[in-house]
């Protein structure tokens, strides 16, 4: 407000005022709660409570106020101009002529004066009379306490509430009034007296009669004035431009700010109602935006930039998201909020303070559920899908990517009689090929048990001794849950995990121009030695000679043990400037065959 209207207003005094204790004989206040920082009232008696002179009403109606009365009109129209609420209440009504402010009761019932019944709970903040509640504070007054024509004598409250407590009434019982707008956001604590004198002097102009002297005004604790200070130096160095000190004080004080230090440096207290001014930002804002931003010049941005292209984690994820693609799989994007799903990881649920639908609920700890809703949805159930994006639990939130791959993988030609479905082994593939284009050094581990994968059907990703993801088949009870007939190849991998033991470039190595040479050999091993361990085993006796390795067939049956398989395997060689000759591609088999052997197994 002015700062002369509210001057004016702060210093009134009733015309026939000659004690001022005289309303502190009438009425009294009680705050039983640090919820209302202050507390003011006058007492009006013998008012005349008719219709407002028509200039009041035409002013109400302006402005989207309906008129009433006299006494009502005037406090819409003070809170409008001040932006203080009031609200009178009929004296005669309050048990005891006095104020209680307090919280509530769970259960209690309440009637606001629009007649409708409410129930209480203990975080509605409460005006109460000696006996029972009469208003909800900051939202609603009762309608036992109302004010009307017959009202001979009238209490006018004016209020400071703590904004959070009317906002969590207002939001539980889906009241909106123009005094909950407004202390919601704010109210100034310090024009809490200024409003009621305002409201007296206007009633006093139209009635020529005074409100009883006094006032009572409970202020438990007042809030100690805010300094901040800014370097002018700082000012001219964030605004751009360079603004004299004298002038960029004259701008404070011209919006309220009482300037303490003026020179080098700038420091001002802070008017009670400018509680967006904290810290020395704000107040260069306020000396910019009043000297003019038009008056900032423009100049050519100068410093140093970022190399351009992605980093980090978001180009590691983009070499996933370009091979995920060349793997012929189609991306998905789904929703953070979702229900709870027999897909769901183990870890603790993030659950939505307030959900929109039972279906919004939590936030997702995994993508598997998302992508799989997709294929339960889709008609066509031959579907490739991944996604990548964060998944929460209580723990924090991580990158997740995740496969779900069911239906064809290759359909039947000429060459094929029948469709390849998606597998194990096709979800393995894609993963490894994944993790290769990102340059992850990996392990895939059959230690595996998670309880949403088929139980014989699943691995772990390993990374650095680390679990980074596990892949595998989908648990056929849930297959079942989601209608699947085919099998569902699926993974979910840590993109976190995965990122910290990525490298960010590969070597390159040079080409050879010899030949390379290869050798075969065919072994019986238990079942029970994993071939991740085979492999680890023939790339460890070959080293670097090795190009790569297969395993072209396996055979269980006549002439091999119970318990066990045959399996075979080719290894390619390759010298970097000479050729291989036969007695050196031996040797190296024979390493090879030694390192199996090491394992259990026997050349056939």
């Amino acid at each position: 407000m002015p700062t002369e209207l509210f001057t004016k207003s702060l210093n009134y005094h009733p015309a026939a005022a000659s004690d001022a204790g005289d309303a502190k004989a009438l009425t009294s206040v009680t705050i039983d709660t640090d919820r209302c920082t202050r507390y003011a009232c006058r007492l009006f008696q013998d008012v005349e409570n008719g219709p407002s002179p028509e200039w009041l009403q035409k002013r109400l109606r302006q402005i989207g106020q309906r008129p009433i009365s006299l006494l009502v009109d005037l406090t819409n129209y003070v809170m409008m101009e001040q932006g203080q609420p009031l609200h009178a209440f009929d004296m005669d009504k309050l048990a005891g002529g006095r104020i209680v402010v307090q919280q509530a009761a769970d259960g209690d019932d309440f009637t606001t004066l629009d007649e409708v019944e409410h129930k209480l709970a203990s975080t509605d903040m409460m005006i109460c009379d000696a006996e029972q509640p009469v208003a909800l504070a900051g939202v609603m007054g009762g309608l036992e306490t109302e004010v009307s024509s017959s009202t001979k004598n009238c209490l006018l409250e004016s209020a400071h509430f703590v904004n959070t407590s009317v906002r969590k009434t207002r939001t539980r019982l889906n009241l909106f009034t123009e005094a909950s707008y407004r202390f919601e956001r704010h109210v100034d604590p310090a024009g809490v007296v200024a409003a009621l004198n305002r409201f007296a002097e206007l009633y006093q102009e139209i009635t020529g009669k005074s409100c009883v002297p006094g006032l009572v005004d409970e202020w438990p604790i007042k809030p100690q004035p805010l300094e901040v200070s800014v370097p002018m130096a700082r000012c001219d160095d964030r605004l751009g431009m360079s603004i004299p000190s004298d002038q960029a004080s004259e701008y404070l004080r011209r919006l309220g700010f009482q300037v303490i230090e003026s020179g080098e440096q700038i420091t001002v207290q802070v008017p009670s109602w400018r509680i967006d001014v904290v810290q020395e930002e704000d107040l260069i804002e306020e000396i910019g935006r009043v000297h003019g931003y038009e008056l900032i010049p423009s100049i050519p941005p100068a410093g140093t930039t970022h190399a351009g292209g992605l980093q980090g984690l978001q180009r590691f994820t983009n070499r996933l998201h370009e091979e995920a693609l060349r793997c012929g799989l189609d991306q998905m994007w789904s929703h953070t909020m979702r229900a709870t799903h027999s897909l769901d990881s183990a870890s603790e649920f993030v659950a939505v303070r307030t959900p929109h639908s039972p279906e919004l609920a939590n936030l997702r700890n995994s993508l598997l559920p998302c992508l799989a809703d997709a294929v339960q949805k889709n008609e066509r159930r031959n579907l490739h899908l991944y996604e990548y994006g964060k998944v929460f639990s209580t723990a924090g939130e991580t990158s997740q990517l995740a496969l779900f791959m069911t239906g064809d993988i290759e359909a039947a030609h000429w060459g094929v009689k029948e469709s390849r479905k998606a597998d194990f082994f096709i979800a393995k593939g894609v993963v490894e090929r994944l993790l290769s284009a990102g340059h992850v050094s990996y392990e895939i581990s059959a230690d595996s048990s998670d309880p949403r994968f088929h139980p014989t059907r699943q691995a772990a990703v390993l990374v650095g001794g680390k679990h980074a993801g596990t892949i595998g088949e989908l648990h056929p009870d849930i297959a079942d849950e989601l209608d699947l007939v085919d099998p569902a190849a699926i993974a979910e991998l840590c993109l976190d995990t995965l990122w910290t033991a990525a490298a960010d470039h590969t070597t390159p190595k040079p080409i050879s121009r010899n030949p390379a040479i290869s050798r075969d050999m065919a072994v019986v091993i238990e079942k029970s030695v994993p071939y991740a361990d085979v492999e680890k085993a023939i790339a460890g006796a070959a080293g670097e000679l090795l190009e790569k390795q297969w395993l072209f067939d396996v055979y269980e049956g006549k002439g091999i043990p119970e318990g066990s398989h045959s399996l075979a395997v080719a290894i390619q060689l390759r010298k970097l400037g000479s050729n291989f000759t036969d007695e050196e591609a031996n040797q190296v088999r024979e390493s090879v065959v030694l390192a199996l052997e090491s394992l259990g197994a026997t050349l056939r």
